[in-house]
């Protein structure tokens, strides 16, 4: 599938565009309606008209940014207008809400007038916290930001211009620490002559670039002072009194150069004729000023930055301006200031010599980021930049007297921000990049089998998978059927390689057999056996069991119990475990497992230690720490029923077998979940905070339980992964959908890879 049709379709598939609004509170009742709207509604107006700061209290204003745009420098494509601006605008708003859970209304402003557009924004501001200026052209960009911060008494930030100036900032901060160089003395070269690298060229001064030492260059060379030609008041600013016209010329024993311009105008002689050990930033996208390779080829000594995520050092604006808006919303901040800007920077400069986190390298193929010229700036999925750079804010926003509302304590704020880090979405992400790496490095794809072959959406994201390098599929299925809809389906990646049609394959005899032998005390003939190879499931699992394939995936048409008889009866669970059902219950700020929630009706005590040890390890695989709640309707004894007892047993047995995890019971399930509680009522427990895998003491509370909070408390549900197996097989929910289905795919590539 080309990037373009893949584009398209992940615009328009489902509900068009990427955003939608979502209701907070409920709305199920008349009552809940009385009190959303009339008459209920009234008492917040009042409140509100009484004390004008009430608004943050009871509205969503604290919380909100307009991403606005008159569309007229979008990305590379130019002046395209305030309509084709649109799904630009809607990809900020996603990045807002994925990475600091900020929501966002798209804003596109049908005028090229600067004073049309800072009247029309300035009319907002009842409605928003924030205003983030986006893709407005040079020069007008500059009075219709500076004009808007003075009328507005909420931040106002143009990410174009600030954006990379702050990232560039803390990766010109450690660049010159390693390069061992003084800020002061740098001679400092810009290329682009527009909103970035005037931006850039401001906060490299406040950081103690001086002036004098700054050469900015644009599209007709040198901005030097007496220029006429191509000038405005803004790059006079940086106009400088020096004999070099071209952009070659002044970069001759340069200590920096900063691009943010266009492809391809420095050369390699360019980087050759810069100062020892030289600090390139190449930032132009998607290609920067000069190749990473062929800069690197003529100068061992540098340090060098880009835009692009495929190079050591990516400067991405997504580390900047949802933790910005963050620090500043969460203190209700009158603007974004120098003081907010360069604590950004700080913030993001001083993470980056912390040591990483294990989960961070392995989504980064295990690479050492580790303080040096290839790590001299954070990742985008470091999750700690959230915390460190919208506490940074906050803080510089509260000490400048910006913050209108104070936090009443940094140590209470900082908690507060702790609490929102455990993003849901943040699981699959990065667990199908370590899968992908792993696969990379062991240069093996794990061969999947698929039971409806036949089916679109399993053709859709076997598809994709492959695509994606998570596995290799096998589509069972007839295989002209399964053809026609790869043809319908504009599928063509995974064709005539790997299609079995289990009645015509040449193994059926081989894997009827090997059914016989396995089966032929369990009532199984050889005549039933060459009957029964022919049913996908069957099949699947001889291929399983022979190592003819690596991992199942089916279910999509079946029920759990149809689905996974024929795997449980061929391929035996692994010694000393029993075979359970894990979910992963993911929700706005926590992910949840539930176990067992698809095959134990009615589990022992023992069975019951089993189930939990196997979860816990289960988690760990996707790099959690498990903290493991016992289930039961007694809280530590409450109750001596004998139900509540087998639980308290179980966790009796899990403690004495596994000491090193995190493991209590029996509990409640409030008591589980809510910490407070546990705190104030049961402080003897060993769970430390929330339990995040809850262990329930049979099949129907668990079954009733997930999917309950996945009809009406809006969880999303991964699953069911089947532990105990001793070869991956997973079964699908019915009419899963293509992205449940791409997860399940890679969960159990990844187990497979785990067993190798």
């Amino acid at each position: 599938m080309t990037l373009k049709k893949e584009a398209l379709e992940y615009h328009a598939t489902g509900r068009p565009g990427k955003i939608e609004v979502v209701s907070t509170k409920p709305c199920l009742t008349q009552h809940d309606l009385s009190l959303a709207y009339t008459p209920g509604v009234a008492e917040p107006c009042r409140a509100i008209e009484a004390n004008p700061e009430e608004v943050f209290r009871y509205t969503a204003k604290s919380n909100l940014v307009a991403v606005i745009t008159n569309g007229t420098a979008v990305l590379g494509l130019g002046d395209i207008g305030p309509l084709a601006a649109k799904p630009v605008m809607e990809g900020k708003g996603v990045l807002f809400k994925r990475f600091a859970d900020i929501d966002v209304f798209d804003i596109e402003l049908n005028t090229h007038d600067p004073e049309e557009f800072i009247r029309c924004v300035t009319m907002l501001e009842p409605t928003f916290g924030g205003i983030n200026l986006e893709d407005i052209k040079a020069p007008e960009c500059f009075p219709i930001e500076e004009a808007l911060c003075k009328k507005l008494s909420i931040p106002v930030f143009h990410d174009d211009q600030h954006g990379t100036a702050i990232i560039s900032g803390a990766a010109l901060t450690n660049a010159l620490e390693i390069q061992e160089k003084e800020i002061g003395k740098i001679r400092i070269v810009y290329s682009g002559g527009g909103a970035a690298a005037i931006a850039c060229a401001k906060l490299h001064i406040s950081l103690g670039v001086r002036p004098e030492n700054i050469i900015m260059c644009d599209s007709r060379g040198v901005i030097y002072k007496g220029r006429d030609q191509g000038m405005n008041p803004y790059k006079a600013q940086f106009a400088a009194t020096t004999n070099c016209r071209t952009l070659a010329e002044a970069m001759k024993g340069a200590d920096v150069f900063v691009g943010v311009s266009v492809k391809g105008v420095v050369t390699p002689e360019m980087v050759k004729g810069m100062n020892k050990r030289p600090i390139i930033f190449a930032m132009a996208n998607p290609d920067p000023e000069i190749n990473y390779n062929d800069a690197v080829a003529v100068r061992k000594d540098m340090i060098m930055a880009t835009g692009r995520s495929d190079y050591p050092n990516q400067v991405n604006n997504v580390l900047g301006f949802p933790f910005i808006f963050r620090g500043a919303l969460d203190v209700s901040a009158s603007v974004i200031n120098q003081e907010m800007k360069i604590a950004a920077t700080r913030s993001l400069a001083a993470l980056a010599k912390e040591p990483v986190p294990d989960s961070v390298k392995r989504a980064y193929g295990g690479q050492d980021l580790s303080f040096g010229p290839n790590y001299i700036i954070p990742k985008p999925f470091d999750k700690r930049v959230f915390l460190w750079e919208s506490l940074a804010v906050a803080e510089a926003a509260v000490v400048s007297g910006v913050a209108r509302r104070p936090y009443s304590s940094k140590e209470d704020y900082e908690a507060h921000l702790q609490r929102k880090m455990g993003r849901s979405e943040d699981v699959m992400v990065p667990f199908k990049i370590k899968v992908t790496q792993k696969i990379a490095r062991e240069k093996t794809l794990p061969r999947i089998v698929f039971l409806e072959g036949d089916n679109p959406k399993v053709i859709q994201a076997a598809d994709e998978a492959y695509e994606q390098k998570i596995a290799f599929p096998i589509l069972l299925g007839k295989t002209e059927r399964i053809k026609t809809l790869c043809d319908d389906l504009g599928v063509s990646s995974i064709l005539g390689v790997n299609i079995v049609t289990p009645a015509k394959s040449p193994f059926s005899e081989v894997y009827a057999e090997e059914l016989f032998r396995i089966r032929q005390r369990k009532g199984v003939t050889m005549e039933r056996a060459r009957r029964i190879i022919k049913d996908p499931r069957y099949f699947a699992s001889v291929m399983l069991c022979r190592n003819d394939a690596d991992g199942i995936v089916g279910g999509i048409g079946k029920n759990y119990p149809e689905t996974l008889r024929p795997s449980i009866e061929i391929i035996k669970p692994r010694e000393g475990h029993i075979l359970a059902g894990l979910y992963m219950v993911l929700f706005k700020n926590r992910v949840l497992f539930f176990s067992d929630t698809t095959v134990n009706i009615d589990p022992t005590a023992e069975d019951l230690a089993k189930i939990a040890i196997a979860a816990a390890d289960e988690v760990r695989f996707f790099d959690m720490e498990p903290r493991v709640a016992m289930l039961s309707f007694s809280n530590f004894g409450s109750n001596k029923h004998p139900y509540a007892l087998k639980v308290k047993k179980a966790t009796e047995i899990v403690k004495a077998e596994r000491p090193d995890l995190m493991v209590d019971g029996e509990m409640q399930a409030d008591t589980a979940v809510t910490p407070d509680i546990l705190e104030s009522h049961y402080p003897f427990s060993t769970l430390k905070g929330s339990a995040n895998v809850l262990i329930f003491p049979d099949l129907q509370s668990g079954n009733i339980a997930y999917k309950l909070l996945q009809r009406l408390g809006g969880a999303e549900v991964i699953g069911p992964l089947l532990l105990g197996m001793s070869k991956p097989v997973n079964v699908l929910q019915m009419n899963a959908d293509i992205p449940e289905i791409i997860n399940m795919i890679a969960i159990t590539s990844a187990m497979v890879l785990k067993k190798q």
